[in-house]
């Protein structure tokens, strides 16, 4: 069956009724999901597997069947691992059906299918009794509910309704305990992902300041995390003021609550400054004793940093105090964690909370209305002080300026010709000699290979000796659907690659003209002057204010000797991935060029592209 299916064109402005399939979202999540990263995420399989291994040893040593729950199964990897450990009888829940269906096909794939029953429900609609989904509780109870908020996925629900309704008391768990830790920082560039800061222009009658709105400062800001990869934040952008701090743990083995709580952790700063932001990530012990611990911890508080696995389904978190706070070296002040049900957030406190009648658990809330309009990388990019000059130094020599290529609705680089569009609409009102700002813009592609993002896209096939090809190529259908064959929107500083060719121009968008009636097309090819593997292609805008001042999007300076590149960190860039090398097992290769086609449809505003490796080495000769 077909579906209208209404969607605001980003590029446009307008609105489109397109014709999908009925299981068209389905497809999208599948596409857009983390399931092959966490397949891949080899540290977290094996601390589960002997978590598992672990937790039914210790129920058969009682003498007792080992009945398994397990929450959130995917594609029921942790339930075979729990199977043959020697586990009787294993209940895998998942609510999303199409995950569910493949889950049954994996289990009957790998000869499971006696000791494994897939349940297609919420963990909140299983039913226990004889006529019920599960015959009696559970005494083993396996989940893997956690992002990397931890509690942000609705975790602390679903065990406190499992351990009323679903498992025995005392059960084993596994993971068995979770920890939130916590460092308070100073950091002028991630404060600037938070706030305004006041601009400074240079004039001929000096330097004039721009201040934010007081609303804006005053205003505690959005309570929403902002994850991001913290391992590719430099130790210079931020003042370390105080140790890490555990700041609450939660035992899954017992009863959990979800109602709202704060815990409290005083401590004494290590070095005077403005307390900021919070860094955070957690941990989770996979049996009672901590012996086999999965951490997030960043490079400087891991235990072994060279053992870092990376992963993108769990990060690290970024918090935000409702205002900066001077502190003081060696005098003590209070952190307080506040949580409900699926979010944590901070404050700082000088005297002892339980003290303090004021204090209270609710959840800071944007009044100014800036941080809901804005994301993180637009503050910044507000914020950056050599971004503004270059506007200021194009404005020197124009007359007028119509506006600036950034909308919220943007997703993709492109997405932004909007500006295009825009310009377009009031074509008649300007007059002779008006001069448009930017003036073009060009789209830029760079081939590249990924240290680590490649991961997210690639085949599993065996996990932990459990075939999973049938996920493999669940996702794949997925990917076959139209707009999952486009590029993907990533920030690329927060992911490390190498540039295997060098930038090169593939269109160009002349916004000194109204938008043109017909496509705009450009075929080519990308010369590899560097040895890797060809992972995928990064495709920025980037805007000439004048034609002598560009803002890139994309890549702030050439590519180092390498091929190391620098990304602009408030934008995401897009990535078209090649599918013919994101097997971790398929050799280099010889492709010497990439061949694109890449068209601009004026009417819908979409940018369709084609990018296709060479296999046959050119006759370097």
């Amino acid at each position: 069956m077909r579906i209208f299916c209404g969607r605001a064109n980003p590029t446009t402005g307008s609105v489109e009724w397109l014709e999908e399939d009925e299981h068209y979202d389905y497809h999208q999540e599948i596409a857009r999901s983390s399931y092959a990263d966490m397949l891949h995420d080899k540290d977290r399989n094996m601390k589960y597997y002997q978590g598992i291994q672990a937790a039914v040893s210790r129920v058969k040593d009682r003498g007792q069947k080992a009945l398994v729950l397990d929450i959130g199964t995917g594609t029921g990897l942790l339930s075979m691992m729990a199977v043959t450990a020697g586990a009787d009888f294993c209940y895998a829940i998942e609510v999303f059906k199409p995950m569910a269906d493949a889950a049954v096909k994996i289990v009957e794939k790998n000869g499971f299918s006696d000791k494994i029953k897939v349940i297609n429900k919420h963990s909140t609609e299983v039913t226990v009794g004889p006529d019920g989904d599960m015959p009696c509780r559970a005494n083993i109870l396996i989940t893997e509910l956690f992002d990397t908020e931890l509690i942000g996925e609705g975790a602390l629900p679903s065990y406190e309704h499992a351990h009323r309704h679903l498992v025995q008391e005392n059960c084993e768990a596994v993971p068995h305990r979770a920890t939130i830790y916590a460092q308070l920082v100073e950091s002028r560039r991630m404060w600037s992902w938070n706030k305004l800061f006041p601009i400074r222009v240079q004039t001929s009658h000096g330097e004039q300041v721009i201040v934010p709105p007081s609303e804006v400062e005053q205003c505690p800001g959005a309570p929403s995390v902002y994850d991001i990869q913290l391992n590719q934040v430099s130790p210079t952008d931020f003042t370390v003021l105080s140790n890490v701090l555990p700041m609450f743990s939660v035992d899954f083995s017992k009863q959990v609550s979800s109602s709202a709580a704060c815990h409290i952790r005083q401590f004494e700063p290590l070095a005077s400054g403005r307390a900021q932001v919070v860094l955070s990530w957690w941990d989770i012990e996979m049996d009672p004793e901590g012996k086999i611990k999965c951490t997030m911890a960043p490079f400087w508080a891991h235990s072994d940093p060279k053992e870092l696995q990376w992963r993108d389904h769990w990060m690290q978190c970024v918090y935000f105090l409702p205002q900066e706070e001077p502190v003081i070296q060696g005098s003590a002040v209070f952190l307080v964690a506040h949580h409900d049900d699926y979010c944590v957030w901070y404050s700082l406190q000088r005297t002892s909370p339980e003290k303090n009648e004021s204090i209270h658990p609710g959840r800071p809330v944007c009044d100014c209305q800036a941080h809901l309009l804005w994301n993180r990388p637009r503050f910044g990019e507000i914020n950056d002080q050599d971004r503004t000059d270059q506007y200021i130094q194009a404005l020197r020599t124009v007359s007028l300026l119509l506006g600036e290529p950034f909308f919220t609705t943007s997703l993709l680089p492109w997405h932004n010709l909007f500006f295009w569009y825009v310009r377009t609409a009031v074509d008649q009102h300007l007059g002779p000699g008006a001069v448009v700002m930017p003036q073009a813009a060009s789209l830029y592609a760079l081939v590249v290979e990924f240290r680590d993002l490649w991961r997210i896209r690639s085949p599993c096939g065996d996990c932990e000796g459990f075939d999973v090809h049938i996920m493999d190529d669940m996702i794949k259908r997925a990917l076959d659907f139209r707009e999952s064959k486009e590029a993907e929107p990533h920030p690329l500083w927060e992911y490390p690659c190498r540039g295997l060719s060098e930038p090169q121009q593939i269109l160009t968008f002349d916004f000194r003209q109204p938008v043109p009636p017909q496509p705009v097309r450009a075929e080519g090819s990308i010369e590899l002057r560097r040895p890797g593997k060809s992972h995928g292609v990064v495709l920025w805008m980037e805007y000439h204010l004048t034609q002598d001042s560009t803002v890139s999007t994309g890549l702030l300076k050439p590519a180092e000797d390498k091929g190391d590149c620098c990304w602009n960190p408030h934008c995401k860039q897009a990535v078209y991935f090649f599918s013919t090398t994101l097997d971790p097992s398929a050799p280099l290769g010889g492709s010497r060029t990439v061949s694109y086609t890449v068209e601009f449809h004026p009417h819908t505003g979409d940018i369709t592209m084609d990018f296709t490796l060479s296999d046959t080495l050119e006759d370097e000769h």
